[in-house]
Order: structure tokens, then sequence, then C-alpha cells
């Protein structure tokens, strides 16, 4: 049986909030009279305030921004199923989405029928991604300890174990500074430093990694 969103209904409701008014009033337009899916736009705040909604698809800016909008909603609503939509094509783009705790990447240009296929996926617990991205995902996190089993454990300071602890939550570096009370090129600095600590080249791999060697724990959000 497919998840429903909403209650007592079966439409799946999902909460839209775009930085794009036109993209906004696009989507309400497309799928006011949809059998299936109802949209209701919403602000940020809206959309973490409404503790029923279980589905919400998210505009985004551009692909540094990816990882530090959807990851802030994501700490604050776990429970929450996010797509994203952005203007970034490519794969990197989706990983990043990805990694930020949605569970589908949509580019600005997808059509309604796209956007249809996506809702209902990701309401039934899949993620809605191509094959070849779910398998760079899984490689970037399963190569770390592969690479680094058989070596020296590195060292890490306090700090970089902060550092990394705020990381594997998902935090951005500007959320990590202002935690920690230090410069945001401290952050990167640190995040740096223990890629190469830890012989991986990307922020997604380095918190498999932790998580792997028991360096952190997850935490419950």
């Amino acid at each position: 049986m497919k998840e429903r969103s909403g209650c007592g209904s079966d439409r799946l409701r999902v909460g839209l909030t775009d930085p794009e008014p036109i993209r906004l009033e696009g989507f309400l337009t497309l799928f006011q009279n949809h059998s299936r899916i109802e949209f209701a736009a919403m602000s940020r705040a809206e959309l973490l305030a409404e503790r029923d909604l279980r589905l919400a698809l998210v505009g985004i800016g551009q692909n540094e921004q990816i990882r530090e909008q959807l990851s802030a909603i994501h700490a604050l609503r776990p429970d929450l199923k996010l797509l994203a939509m952005g203007s970034e094509d490519g794969d990197e783009a989706i990983l990043a989405a990805l990694a930020a705790g949605a569970k589908a990447y949509l580019h600005a240009s997808a059509t309604a029928q796209q956007v249809e296929q996506a809702i209902e996926i990701v309401s039934e617990g899949s993620v809605w991604a191509p094959r070849r991205v779910l398998s760079i995902f899984l490689d970037r996190v399963t190569r770390p300890a592969q690479r680094t089993s058989a070596a020296t454990a590195p060292v890490f300071t306090a700090r970089e174990l902060q550092v990394l602890a705020m990381l594997v939550r998902a935090k951005s570096n500007r959320e990590i500074a202002a935690a920690l009370g230090i410069e945001e090129r401290t952050v990167k600095a640190h995040v740096a430093k223990l890629m190469r600590k830890a012989g991986v080249d990307n922020r997604i791999a380095l918190s498999a990694h932790a998580i792997a060697h028991s360096l952190v724990r997850r935490s419950p959000d």
C-alpha cells in the first residue's frame, strides 16, 4: 500500500517552497486539478511548522548552496521527505542533494510528468535518481573504508572531531562556524585537513568514513 500524505485523504499533499514566484505559480496552476497531488505553497517556516506534512518540494539556489539549504530543513524535520529542484545540472547536483537529505533532485526544466513520477516514488519510500548516480553515491560511501582499512589510523585533534561530528549531521560550514565560534574559513581549513587525514576527496565520503570507523556517532536528529 502506498504511503499517503495528509489526514484521511487519498491525495498526496506536498508542501511547496520556492524562491522563484513564477515557478511557484506554475506548479500551483499545473497541478490544481490533479487527481492525486495537491501542492500547498508555504514559506520555509510554515514548512517546518506543519508537523502533519510528509512531503515537500523545495526550490534551491546554486550548487554550492544545495547542502546548506536542504540540510537545514532536514536537520529540523528528518521525517519530511524532501524533493529538491534547482537550476544546476549534472550528477554532482543530484549527489549534493542526496547527501543533504533529499530523496530526489529535479532540474528546473523537469516536465510535469517527471515531477509527478518523482513525488509518487518518494512518497512510497524510494529515492528518485538515475541508477548511475546511486552507483556513484554508493561507491563514494564505501570506498573510504576499503582504502584506509590497512592504513595506520590518523590522529584527529579535539577541534577536528567537533567539526567532524557536525559534518556528519549535515551541517553547513556556516552553521559549524556559528556553533563553534570560529570563522567559516577556519571550518573550511579543518574540513580540508580532515579529508587529507581520512584519505578521501569529498564531504560525503568523509562523513561515511567517520561513521564506518566510529569516529563519531550519528545524532538522533
